[in-house]
C-alpha cells in the first residue's frame, strides 16, 4: 500500500514537472528583447522551474532544472557553434556556463521555503538567488570564452558585467513580479496546487504605499533601460555595439537606481507598519489614478507623435537627397515606405491609448452606477 502511494506521488511529481518544463520552454521562446550576442528578456520563463523547486525541494528542483538546461541547450546550439569554431574547450565552457550550470541553479528556487512564512517572499527570495547565480555564470562565460568575439578583450570583465546586466536585470525583475503575483493567486504548499484563500482587505494606506514601492522599482528599471540600451546602438550603422557601454552615463544610472531602491525599501517598510485597523480612506485618490495614468499616456503619445513626425521629415529629406536626379518614382517610393513605417507606429499607439480611455470610462461609469 505504501509503495503504491509512493509510486503515485512520484507519478504526480513527474507529470507536474513535465507540464512546467513545457510551460518554461514555451515562455522562453516568447522573447520581449533578444540581444544579438546571446541573452534575452522573456515572459517569466524561469518561474515554472522555480515553482517546482519550491514545491518539491532542492533535490527534485535540481533534477527538473537539469532537464530544462538540456532543452535550452537544444534550442541554443547556434551559440555553441561559435565555441566549436574556436576550440572544443571553448564549446565545452559555453555548454557548461551558459546552459547547464546557468539553468541548473534554478533548482535552488525553494531553498528559502522554511526561512519565510510567506509563500510569496520565499519564492521571490529563491528566484532572486537563482537569477544572481545565473548572472554570475554568464559573466564568467562572457569575460573568458566570449572575450575577443562579441566582447572586447580589453576590459572584458567590465563589458561582460554590463552586457549581461542589460537582459538579466529586467529578466530578474519580471521573474520577481511574477513570483509575487502568482503566490497571491495559487498556493503551492499542499499536495496539489490550489487557489489561495482570500485575505482580509488591506488598509488603503498600505495599498498606496505598496504601490509607490513597486512604482519606484519599475521607474528604476525603465530609467536603466532608457539610459543603457540606446548607447549600445551604433549611431552610424544602427547595429548593436557592445563598446557603447563606455558611453553610458553610469553616474545617473547608479544614482537613480540606488535612490529608487532606497525609496522602495522605505515605502515597503512603512507599508508593513500600517495597522490592520487603519480606517483612512483613499478611494478618491484610487479613482483618480487610472485617469492620471491615461493622461500621462496621452502626453507621452503626443511627444512620441511629435518626434515621429520630425523623423518622417528628416527621413524624407534624406530620401530626396539620396534619390536626387534618379527619378521621382524611386524617391516617392522611399518616402512612402518611410512614412508608412512611422505612421503604423502612431496608429498602434493611438489605438492603445484609445482602448485605455474606453476601459477607464467603462469602469468609472460602472462604479458610478453601483453607488
Amino acid at each position: 500500500m505504501q509503495k503504491s502511494a509512493t509510486n503515485r506521488m512520484t507519478a504526480v511529481r513527474l507529470t507536474e514537472s513535465a507540464i512546467m518544463l513545457a510551460f518554461a520552454t514555451v515562455l522562453s521562446l516568447i522573447k520581449i528583447v533578444d540581444l544579438p550576442y546571446g541573452g534575452s528578456i522573456t515572459a517569466c520563463s524561469m518561474l515554472p522551474i522555480l515553482i517546482i523547486a519550491y514545491r518539491y525541494g532542492t533535490g527534485w528542483g535540481l533534477f527538473t532544472a537539469a532537464a530544462y538546461s538540456l532543452l535550452q541547450l537544444a534550442t541554443g546550439m547556434s551559440s555553441v557553434s561559435y565555441g566549436i569554431g574556436i576550440s572544443p574547450a571553448a564549446a565545452a565552457a559555453i555548454i557548461l556556463l551558459d546552459y547547464i550550470i546557468a539553468f541548473i541553479v534554478l533548482g535552488l528556487g525553494g531553498v528559502f521555503r522554511k526561512a519565510f512564512r510567506s509563500q510569496g517572499n520565499a519564492l521571490a527570495a529563491g528566484a532572486l538567488l537563482a537569477c544572481i547565480l545565473r548572472y554570475i555564470c554568464h559573466v564568467i562565460s562572457g569575460c573568458t570564452v566570449w572575450a575577443g568575439l562579441s566582447i572586447p578583450s580589453q576590459d572584458a570583465l567590465l563589458y561582460s558585467l554590463a552586457y549581461n546586466a542589460t537582459y538579466m536585470v529586467p529578466e530578474t525583475l519580471i521573474t520577481l513580479i511574477g513570483a509575487v503575483y502568482i503566490s497571491k493567486v495559487l498556493d503551492f504548499r499542499g499536495e496539489s496546487i490550489t487557489r489561495t484563500q482570500p485575505q482580509s482587505k488591506r488598509p488603503d494606506m498600505a495599498v498606496f504605499l505598496s504601490g509607490l514601492a513597486k512604482a519606484a522599482l519599475v521607474f528604476a528599471a525603465a530609467w536603466d533601460v532608457v539610459k543603457i540600451f540606446p548607447a549600445l546602438q551604433n549611431a552610424d550603422s544602427g547595429e548593436f555595439d557592445i563598446q557603447g557601454i563606455a558611453n553610458v552615463e553610469w553616474l545617473s544610472v547608479i544614482l537613480v537606481t540606488v535612490i529608487c531602491v532606497a525609496l522602495s525599501v522605505l515605502f515597503f517598510t512603512l507599508c508593513r507598519r500600517v495597522p490592520a485597523e487603519d480606517s483612512r480612506s483613499l478611494k478618491g485618490l484610487f479613482s483618480a489614478i487610472p485617469f492620471v495614468g491615461v493622461g500621462a499616456a496621452a502626453v507621452l503619445a503626443g511627444f512620441f507623435i511629435r518626434d515621429t513626425l520630425n523623423k518622417i521629415v528628416e527621413k524624407t529629406t534624406e530620401a530626396l537627397e539620396e534619390f536626387e536626379g534618379t527619378g521621382m518614382a524611386e524617391a516617392a517610393k522611399a518616402i512612402a515606405d518611410t512614412a508608412a513605417n512611422y505612421w503604423l507606429q502612431i496608429l498602434v499607439l493611438s489605438a492603445a491609448v484609445l482602448a485605455a480611455l474606453i476601459l477607464v470610462s467603462i469602469r468609472y461609469c460602472k462604479k458610478r452606477k453601483e453607488h
